[in-house]
C-alpha cells in the first residue's frame, strides 16, 4: 500500500471499505456469535504481524466482497497460511465462505464494531515495522 493511501486528510483513520454481500454468496463456515466474541482472543490472533497485515489490507484495499488467499501475494506455505486464515476465523476477525475448492474471507465489520469499537480502525490506521514484511 502506499504512504498515500494509509493517509488520510486531518490525520483521520483511514476509510475502512465495506462492499455489500452478493445475493448468491454461500452461507458463512462456522464462527462465533457476535456476542460470544472475546477481547483476548480476538487481540491473540491479531497480535502476529502477518495476520494484522491481512486484516488491514482486507479492510483498506478490498476490490470484492471476499478474497482467496491468493489475493494476497503472501510467499508461504499453503499450510502457514490456512493457519493463518484458519486462526482469524476461529477468533471472529473474518468470515469465511467456501466456494468450490477456494475459501474466501472477509472481516466481520459489523459485529467487531458492535463488540470492540475502534478496534478496527487502530488496525486500519496501523504501520507495520520495516521487519514484519509479508515475504
Amino acid at each position: 500500500m502506499s504512504p498515500t493511501a494509509r493517509q488520510s486528510s486531518a490525520g483521520a483513520a483511514p476509510a475502512i471499505r465495506v462492499l455489500p454481500e452478493p445475493p448468491d454468496a454461500p452461507q458463512p463456515l462456522p464462527e462465533p456469535a457476535t456476542a460470544d466474541l472475546r477481547l483476548e482472543t480476538v487481540l491473540a490472533a491479531l497480535s502476529d504481524p502477518l495476520r494484522l497485515r491481512i486484516v488491514q489490507r482486507l479492510l483498506l484495499e478490498s476490490e470484492e466482497f471476499d478474497h482467496t488467499c491468493g489475493w494476497f501475494h503472501i510467499d508461504r506455505p499453503k499450510s502457514s497460511l490456512t493457519h493463518h486464515f484458519r486462526t482469524l476465523r476461529e477468533a471472529g476477525v473474518t468470515r469465511q465462505r467456501q466456494y468450490g475448492l477456494e475459501r474466501r474471507s472477509q472481516v466481520r465489520v459489523a459485529d467487531l464494531r458492535e463488540r470492540f469499537p475502534g478496534l478496527l480502525e487502530l488496525v486500519a490506521a496501523w504501520t507495520p515495522a520495516a521487519e514484519d514484511g509479508e515475504g
